[in-house]
């Protein structure tokens, strides 16, 4: 069959097509049936004369909205229809699958049921053109990671993904019986990153899962995500990565601005705007001052840390001041830190980064401590003991280079970059601590 895709119907006037889509809208009228069709391209208006084949007629009649169809007509203009100024005059339709009466919920009507029960009918929510658009601009966020990468002589690695011992600490870990032993289904692939600086690869990329026992129910926290993941040789501080990622984003940005900025201003309203390149930085210390300063208090337990509240203040005040939607929060106090952050003898602070975006924490990254002694001391400190972790230990035996990177949430990104008020917007299927399906 030759399908033709309702964006080329222009290209069509006065000719036979056959398109294939959903059944949007059907207007049943005395004499008159209009049916709006959707394909992933666009909406057309089909209609079609009663008397012309009234047994047609009858079947139109009979099809539910979300019903899969293929129509062939003439594409005929016409000024009226605000469609595009053209509709297509029906000759033959064929029910592909036929929707249920009624549906669960109206993915395009007036109002949207609460987002907990769409999620449990996510197939029909994704028909949305909002939806739709989302995971294109996602589609096009990653080719455009990758394209800088490469460009930057960097290597994709695919690390596993069931391991034998925790990669970042002891709590938010998915247990898993692997024959006779426990495994675990990995939070992060920052041993296998550093693996491969070992390996002398010098600079790798992964885009893949990241799984957290992470009991949290926020607008920002999954069990399951994808975790997009860099690592690089031969660097001389955490600057040197800071410096990389936020060229690397800004790229990112200028490719999804190109190819969906129009779109994203005329579906979501947000006019996206290409960060300036650096980013600010402001070190934990300064921080926490700046907090003082403003006014806010952090809790007890975070007198080492940020907490959601504090990075919604230090995005605003850096948005008001500079006009930076990002921003670097750096050399974070050990406690705080994994043990194979690399710690500043100058002061005991690590040479690490949060990346804020919006007031949102989008990345974490670090210089990693690459000598064998220091590493091992670091992690007896942290109160871990060697054997667990004797294998990630064993890479740096024999000759490491000095390295570091980061992690980087996907769908906390396409929250920032599109404003999206909730990360099970942004994410094609939703996992946390009470969802398993669909």
């Amino acid at each position: 069959m030759n399908r033709t895709l309702i964006k080329d119907l222009t290209h069509h006037l006065d000719e036979q097509v056959t398109i294939q889509g959903w059944l949007q809208t059907l207007r049943d009228q005395k004499n008159m049936q209009f049916l709006i069709v959707r394909d992933r391209t666009g909406l057309v208006q089909v209609t079609h004369w009663k008397k012309g084949n009234p047994g047609l007629a009858e079947l139109i009649s009979g099809v539910g909205t979300e019903s899969a169809l293929t129509l062939t007509g003439k594409v005929v203009k016409n000024d009226v229809v605000k469609l595009g100024g053209i509709e297509i005059q029906l000759e033959d339709l064929k029910v592909e699958s036929a929707a249920e009466i009624p549906l669960p919920f109206e993915p395009f009507g007036e109002y949207l049921p609460e987002q907990d029960f769409r999620m449990d009918w996510r197939y029909l929510d994704l028909r949305r053109e909002v939806n739709q658009l989302i995971f294109e601009v996602q589609t096009t966020a990653e080719q455009a990671m990758r394209e800088y990468w490469l460009e930057h002589n960097f290597i994709e690695i695919h690390s596993p993904k069931i391991v034998g011992a925790p990669s970042e600490s002891g709590a938010e870990l998915f247990t898993l019986p692997y024959f006779e032993k426990t495994a675990y289904l990995a939070q992060s692939p920052q041993f296998y990153k550093q693996m491969a600086m070992a390996a002398g690869f010098e600079n790798v990329f992964e885009i893949g899962p990241v799984f957290r026992a992470d009991p949290s129910f926020t607008s920002r926290h999954m069990t399951e995500f994808t975790g997009v993941d860099m690592e690089m040789s031969w660097i001389d501080s955490h600057e040197d990565v800071m410096a990389f990622m936020e060229r690397w984003l800004a790229y990112t940005y200028e490719k999804v601005a190109g190819k969906h900025g129009e779109a994203i201003k005329e579906t979501l309203g947000v006019e996206l705007e290409v960060p300036s390149v650096p980013f600010p930085r402001i070190k934990m210390a300064d921080a926490h001052k700046l907090l003082k300063e403003i006014g806010y208090k952090l809790p007890p337990d975070k007198l080492h840390d940020l907490d959601p509240g504090a990075e919604r203040a230090i995005g605003s005040y850096f948005k008001e001041k500079e006009g930076h939607d990002y921003v670097f929060v750096t050399d974070w106090p050990f406690e705080a830190r994994p043990f194979y952050h690399m710690v500043d003898p100058a002061d005991r602070t690590t040479r690490s980064f949060d990346l804020l975006g919006k007031g949102l924490e989008v990345s974490t990254g670090a210089q990693r401590e690459h000598r064998y002694a220091v590493l091992r001391d670091q992690a007896l400190a942290k109160g871990l003991t060697e054997e667990p972790i004797q294998d990630y230990l064993n890479f740096f035996k024999y000759g490491t280079p000095p390295h570091g990177g980061f992690g980087f949430g996907l769908s906390r990104f396409l929250m920032i970059l599109l404003d999206l008020p909730n990360i099970r917007e942004a994410v094609y299927i939703f996992r946390g601590p009470t969802r398993l399906t669909p």
